[in-house]
């Protein structure tokens, strides 16, 4: 507590919630606080009361009272505090900063006098005086007009000369204005040593150089927090200054926890109550799927759910999502509800999950429990073209005033925070580039001293070590709000009474200012709207399926399991499909050997870091080999983890085995649950420990069975998967796994068409496709559509003809004109397409570039040099005539050109350049001779060659990934013409080889071959950069894009699917950090003929 004696309460603190000024977040500035004895701080941030919900957890903290408030500037510089004294003071500010808000835009608050006067009753202002002037004097009338007797103004120590005689100027003129003054701090930063990050921000914010910000810097040094008796001693010339602040601070009573949240109610029957019309929906839902009676098992599940649903008054929140639901099957969206809510039997009648909860047994205390009083989590995947429509009929439907999208605070990275603190300090651009380009994705470690070292860098250097130090303060620090992918925000009454809504960057759509741990806190209820790539993609693959073939299928459809599609599942063949598509699940696959749906639930769930880290993958595949036997120790354990041999793999499972095995209530398995999820943090497992293991002892179980059970539980940690989760995504893998298996053309145009999305390039998806038989056919300006399409052949597959929409840099306006204007009448020359369509000649020239005029007989060259005859636009002498005749005549003659072809290499480099892959081969075919000589073995050899012989291998790079399961450990896929390899580098070897892998496009692994199975590894002993050779094939410079599952390049973070993705996601400088941007892969110059 604070000493007795003191009175004085800080009322001008900033966090780092308000973007690139404060220096320390409020859980910083709280726990510093009581430190040194604040009773209470309050925090107000520019234009935002985004932080509050911190501050208010850092209250419960440490016991110092936050007083919430927010900074105001008007647009005519009146800087102002406001705080309001009670709850609809509360709302007065969240309306007023959510009109300024509106009118400014994303990031911008932009307010008036006239507005703050129309918002402040119950509120009290505090102006920001500078000097004592006539400005100043007239900001003092306009505070006395709005605020009356509520009016303050504030005095802070500025650290210039005359300092406290202007102090006491300013204090006489806000005497003889009728106002009180009151004693402040202007704190930014908690602790003085954050004064040169603070600095580094100003820079960062206002895009110069730190040398260069003059008077734009904060202007005095000691901004950092300080205990109230210094405070004091300060102020002893203004004893009443001190006063104020304590009265302040005692009128100001309003608490966070204040803020009652009203879930709207949903009128969907006329004169019932939501509980009434939820029963009768789901009664109606039962006997339509059961017309012969509800079964016995399935009525008491509903009639506990219901009971459940009715006491804690969740009713409407089912029945929003159940009529969301209902709107998407209405517009023909293809969606499906996943998460904890599959467990619900209400959610599978109303159709809003597909999963049968008692078919599989799943726990709906996992979902919704009494004890737990917090509201459930029903999260619907949509496919994600599509899902916009839903979120605009949510905001028709609710209204914009009661309807907003959750923040997401964006905070800085390695990338982003080395990027910009580099450039505020002045290192060359070069430099930083050099620095993050051997940063992983999406890494928040800082830069390490051996990786400096490593460049040939000097770290002792002052700047660069300054950098690297600041940039590492800066980490974790947020940069702005964006909107989070679909978590909506729905309420009764007026939303902007609780949190203030700004605009977000994306048109039509809103954000409230607090992230879904803030509103989690404050027990606010969402309805999670998110996009799946492959829910789309399957959407086009069952419309091309009924189109092309005329066979209709859907999701639903699919429910019986197909023993020739888990036999291309047991053979890992599988590239492309849903979530069994990465390497470490297909390095599982021919050791699971999945037979039945069931079995693929538990593949889906069993790569994951929480089983890995359990040590439960290893055991499990042992009894599933049949080399070792489950033990049950008691019968009733047996029924619950019979279906995954005695391994306990799901979260549910988990705690029914607390309930069976240590006699635990099914709330209290669920507290078990909440502290697995979060006791990394605070390690809420082992105060559990005397509980399960005494419990499983007591009734009869061994010690080191009960012991390896909790071992099993603890490392569920927060990664524990829910097993109807993975119900929900293992039914969405089969489906693909059935398209794939079964129609490969139709599944390889539907998978072309969604990109970007899963793991591989289209290069790969192609390959394989063609691998299975199925005919793909060059980009073709008389036979292209936007989209790949299908075409007729005399063979068992139709053949995929790649869309214009493959060709890198053409956009869709261009592509939709030339194949508009083709219509049925096939073009003749390449004049013809550009005289026709209207676009301009770039376009023409991308279409040159990808060879798509190979249909009239001329190569890529010859089409090249046509385009350059071409000028701007067509003449408008010629378009004239050309419309008279309804005909097309050239418009000038030249004289044939027979240029000399290109070489067969050069012809697939380009290729790779223009569309991203290549139907004539592959760039290593061509190099096959040097790497023979080199003793270089291709990636179908490795078959062949027997365990644990050394083997060199080259290919280029498809996918780098370093899963968080995996302690640091490196996988790497390249691939050659024959086929890929998968290489493992120890964490030492990657530090070593670090850049090679890194920033180079060809590798080649040296090492052990390591043979399980069908399952084959090189272990690395060394990398080499064989880039030189790539580009030897053509001649110029040369790189073959990873895949999207490349985490080198992107990898963890957001999910940069989702085509609405705000681009300004991290400070990583390009957005998800493809670290060479496009332009240095692909050098395309217009006019270069070798």
């Amino acid at each position: 507590m604070g000493n007795p004696q003191t009175r004085y309460v800080e009322l001008q603190v900033t966090s780092h919630f308000s973007f690139l000024r404060g220096a320390s977040s409020p859980e910083e500035l709280f726990a510093a606080g009581a430190l040194l004895g604040h009773r209470a701080l309050g925090l107000v941030d520019r234009g935002s009361v985004a932080g509050v919900v911190r501050g208010w957890d850092g209250q419960k903290t440490t016991g110092c009272r936050m007083i919430p408030g927010a900074r105001i500037d008007t647009r005519k510089g009146h800087a102002l505090l406001a705080y309001p004294t009670n709850r609809a003071a509360w709302s007065q500010l969240t309306r007023l900063l959510s009109i300024g808000k509106a009118r400014g835009g994303k990031g911008l608050c932009l307010l008036d006098l006239a507005d703050i006067a129309a918002h402040a009753e119950g509120m009290i202002g505090i102006l920001l005086p500078d000097r004592p002037d006539a400005v100043t004097a007239a900001q003092l009338d306009d505070m006395r007009r709005v605020f009356g007797m509520r009016g303050y103004a504030a005095l802070s120590f500025r650290r210039r000369p005359d300092d406290v005689a202007r102090l006491h100027l300013l204090d006489d003129m806000i005497r003889t204005s009728g106002l009180r003054a009151v004693a402040t701090g202007d704190v930014l930063y908690h602790t003085p040593e954050r004064r040169p990050l603070q600095d580094v921000m100003s820079a960062i914010r206002e895009k110069c150089q730190v040398e260069e910000l003059g008077f734009r810097r904060e202007r005095f040094m000691d901004r950092n927090l300080k205990s109230p008796q210094e405070m004091e001693r300060r102020f002893a010339a203004f004893p009443d200054a001190i006063q104020a602040s304590a009265d302040i601070a005692g009128i100001c009573r309003f608490d966070l926890g204040e803020i009652e949240y009203q879930y709207p109610y949903e009128q969907v029957m006329e004169g019932r109550t939501a509980q009434e019309a939820l029963s009768c929906l789901t009664e109606k839902a039962a006997s339509e799927r059961f017309p012969d009676g509800v079964p016995q098992r399935y009525r008491d599940q509903i009639d506990h759910e219901l009971r459940l649903i009715a006491r804690l008054g969740y009713a409407p929140y089912f029945l929003t999502v159940n009529s969301i639901v209902a709107e998407s099957r209405r517009r023909g969206i293809l969606c499906q509800g996943r998460g904890s809510a599959a467990n619900s039997c209400v959610c599978f009648l109303l159709g809003i999950t597909s999963i049968d909860p008692i078919q599989h047994e799943l726990l709906f205390e996992r979902f919704v429990s009494g004890e737990r009083k917090e509201p459930p989590d029903i999260d619907v995947d949509f496919e994600h073209e599509r899902r916009e429509e839903i979120i605009q009929w949510i905001y028709q439907t609710y209204g914009r005033h009661r309807s907003a999208l959750t923040a997401v605070v964006t905070r800085y990275r390695t990338r982003g925070a080395v990027a910009e603190v580099g450039k505020a300090l002045g290192l060359p651009r070069d430099l930083t580039k050099m620095l993050t380009g051997l940063v992983w994705g999406w890494s928040m470690d800082g830069i390490p001293q051996e990786q400096v070292e490593s460049l040939n860098l000097n770290a002792d250097d002052h700047r660069l070590k300054l950098t690297l130090e600041l940039a590492r303060q800066l980490i974790g620090t947020p940069r702005h709000l964006s909107q989070h992918p679909g978590g909506f925000v729905l309420t009764q009454d007026r939303l902007d009474d609780l949190v203030p809504i700004e605009p977000a960057r994306m048109e039509d759509r809103q954000i409230i200012e607090w992230d879904k741990d803030d509103i989690d806190a404050l027990k606010f209820m969402k309805v999670d709207i998110l996009g799946l790539g492959m829910l789309g993609c399957m959407n086009r693959a069952f419309t091309l399926l009924e189109q092309e073939k005329g066979i209709t299928v859907g999701m639903a459809d699919l429910q019986d399991d197909d023993p020739a599609v888990y036999a291309m599942i047991q053979k890992a063949d599988t590239l492309g499909v849903f979530q069994i598509e990465s390497r470490a699940q297909m390095s599982m696959l021919p050791r699971m050997k999945p037979r039945e749906f069931y079995d693929l639930v538990i593949e889906v769930a069993i790569v994951r870091p929480g089983p890995i880290q359990g040590d439960m993958v290893h055991p499990y595949l042992r009894r599933r080999e049949g080399k070792e036997k489950p033990e049950y120790p008691r019968p009733e354990l047996r029924a619950v983890l019979e279906k995954t041999l005695g391994v306990p793999l799901f979260q549910e499972q988990a705690m029914k085995v607390a309930i069976v095995g240590a006699g635990f209530t099914p709330a209290e398995a669920d507290q078990l649950r909440r502290a697995m999820a979060t006791f990394k943090l605070t390690g809420g497992v082992s105060h559990f420990y005397d509980k399960l293991v005494g419990g499983m002892i007591e009734r009869g179980y061994p010690k080191d069975f009960a012991e390896r059970t909790f071992k099993q539980i603890e490392g569920f940690g927060s990664y524990g998967f829910p097993e109807s989760h993975a119900a929900s995504f293992a039914k969405i893998a089969y489906a693909s796994c059935w398209m794939k298996h079964h129609h490969p053309d139709v599944f390889c145009a539907a998978l072309l068409n969604a990109q970007p999305m899963g793991f591989y390039a289209p290069a790969q998806i192609v390959a394989d496709a063609r691998k299975h038989g199925v005919e793909v056919r060059p980009v073709c300006a008389n036979h292209s559509h936007w989209d790949c399409t299908l075409e007729p052949t005399d063979g068992r597959y139709m053949a995929v003809r790649l869309g214009l929409g493959q060709i890198l840099g053409l956009a869709n306006g261009h592509g939709a004109a030339i194949v508009g204007a083709r219509g049925p009448a096939p073009y003749d020359n390449v004049e013809d397409v550009w005289r026709r369509a209207g676009t301009p000649r770039a376009a023409i020239e991308k279409l040159a570039e990808a060879d798509a005029f190979h249909c009239f007989a001329e190569n890529r060259r010859q089409g090249l040099w046509k385009v350059k005859g071409l000028s701007e636009a067509p003449l408008p002498l010629f378009a004239a005539a050309d419309a008279r005749e309804g005909g097309f005549s050239p418009e000038g003659m030249e004289p044939t050109v027979s240029l000399r072809a290109m070489t067969q290499g050069r012809e697939v480099v380009e290729d790779y350049r223009s569309i991203g892959l290549s139907l004539r081969g592959h760039p290593l075919q061509f190099l096959r001779a040097e790497l023979d000589a080199m003793r270089m073995v291709t990636c179908a050899d490795l078959a062949s060659i027997r365990d644990g012989r050394n083997v060199e291998v080259a290919g280029v790079i498809l996918v780098r990934q370093r899963p968080g399961s995996a302690k640091g450990v490196l996988f790497v896929t390249i691939e050659d013409e024959t086929g890929v390899a998968q290489g493992i580098l120890w964490p030492d070897r990657f530090e070593i080889y670090r850049r090679q892998v890194m920033s180079a496009s060809m590798i080649a692994m040296r090492g052990r071959l390591q043979k399980e199975g069908e399952v084959i590894h090189v272990i690395c002993d060394r990398i080499t950069d064989h880039d030189p050779m790539l580009r030897s094939i053509a001649g110029r410079d040369f790189k073959v894009m990873p895949g999207h599952g490349d985490g080198a390049t992107s990898g963890g973070g957001p999910d940069p699917r989702d085509p609405t993705f705000p681009k300004a996601r991290t400070g990583a400088s390009p957005p998800f950090g493809n670290i060479q941007e496009q332009e240095e892969i692909l050098r395309i110059r217009s006019h270069d003929f070798h």
